[in-house]
């Protein structure tokens, strides 16, 4: 069992040998496309789901798959500190720059790319994190109104005319969406809805946590009815023994029966635990068959390389107050729980711990499921807050 040939693959972002158990949101994605691309209507998506889950590996072969339709792709991370026109501006420089190659589409093209010259230039005052080179100047009046969900609108409006001539598309593919400022979040979808209603080939693929749904209804009320949000979750058993058996199965290696149903019962079929406690029990493993004792042996390991690449990153972020509150969210198990239980559990009043549940959101650590119920976006926290702190004394 040579690490070196170990075929599992932990990690942020990082793709795993077989993407199990994902094929009908990738070809759902496929059917979308192709009917924008012809002037049909479709809805954009926003993938929604936990951390571990892989919605940026999804993501990102979502967008190799459209790549390589022949459409154009535009690939982003909002991270929390920089703003969306900062993250657009060179991406659609970009995708203009290559659809001015097409020599049908190139003076659409140049006319996007003036547009773009006067949104930076009109933006730039409000958001000065935008950096991207100007290739031509602006056209006065074209998106230079300094007005991010008019000016927006109007910029997609000119990448969609150029896209159209070209007879292709353009789509954005946007990860960690939940991070975009809601005022922001709103003239990005009014720009989406104007080149939809416009049947121009335009289309967003976005990706984040679960409370992007109710973000996205916030800034616009109509986002439920121009997106589709398909969940993204643990995978079934029977995609989850193929996630763990494949990859082994084309190095000659196999998994008994016994050892697989373990691995799928500890990860609760959440693609990153898969591959880590693969990884990790290949490792274990002297010979194949792999066995339910390589798992067991690899287990402390697992957990260990879990606590300090998952778990602790996330932990790290968090204040004293937001870790006890995470602790007593633990204590009562995975959730989601009634956030009076929560601050029973503290000896607290809810709106005592309004606040540090409300920036547990804004980090991205919890969510709201429904109405006055917190859960963890991140599965088996529960699990990993009872291994890293005491319960806190109640005062």
């Amino acid at each position: 069992m040579d690490p070196i040939h170990n075929p599992y693959s932990p990690g942020a972002g990082t793709p795993p040998p077989e993407l199990a158990g994902r094929d009908e949101l990738r070809r759902r994605l496929e059917v979308a496309i192709g009917r924008v691309r012809i002037g049909n209507p479709a809805k954009s998506m926003i993938l929604v789901g936990l951390r571990g889950v892989g919605k940026t590996v999804l993501l990102e072969q979502m967008r190799q798959d459209a790549e390589q339709s022949g459409v154009q792709t535009l690939r982003l991370e909002a991270p929390e500190n920089r703003s969306l026109p900062a993250l657009l501006s060179p991406q659609l420089r970009l995708a203009l720059l290559k659809l001015s190659t097409i020599e049908n589409a190139k003076a659409l093209a140049q006319r996007g790319l003036r547009a773009l010259a006067g949104f930076a230039k009109a933006l730039k005052l409000k958001y000065d994190d935008i950096e991207v080179g100007i290739d031509l100047e602006p056209e006065q009046g074209l998106a230079d109104n300094g007005d991010l969900e008019g000016d927006l609108a109007t910029l997609l409006e000119q990448v969609g005319l150029a896209a159209k001539q070209a007879r292709t598309a353009v789509v954005l593919f946007i990860d960690e969406l939940q991070y975009v400022e809601e005022e922001q979040l709103a003239a990005l979808i009014t720009a989406l809805h104007r080149c939809a209603q416009q049947k121009l080939p335009v289309m967003l693929v976005g990706a984040g946590l679960p409370q992007l749904v109710g973000k996205a209804g916030k800034a616009k009320s109509y986002a439920e009815r121009l997106f589709d949000y398909p969940v993204v979750g643990p995978l079934s058993r029977t995609d989850a023994a193929l996630a763990i058996t494949k990859p082994a199965e084309a190095l000659k290696v196999s998994f008994a029966p016994d050892a697989v149903d373990r691995i799928i019962d500890v990860t609760q079929g959440y693609p990153y635990f898969l591959q880590e406690w693969s990884k990790q029990t290949w490792d274990a493993a002297s010979a194949s068959p792999i066995t339910p004792q390589d798992v067991q042996t690899a287990e402390p390991l697992t957990i260990a390389a879990l606590d300090e690449g998952f778990f602790k990153v996330r932990f790290d972020r968090c204040n004293p107050s937001e870790r006890r509150y995470l602790r007593a969210m633990a204590e009562l198990g995975p959730g989601p729980h009634r956030s009076g239980d929560i601050a029973a559990k503290l000896g607290k009043s809810v709106n005592t711990f309004a606040p540090v549940r409300s920036s547990l959101i804004n980090k991205g650590m919890v969510w709201s499921p429904n109405h006055g119920e917190t859960a963890f976006t991140v599965p088996l926290f529960d699990e990993f807050m009872r291994r890293a702190m005491v319960m806190p004394e109640v005062t």
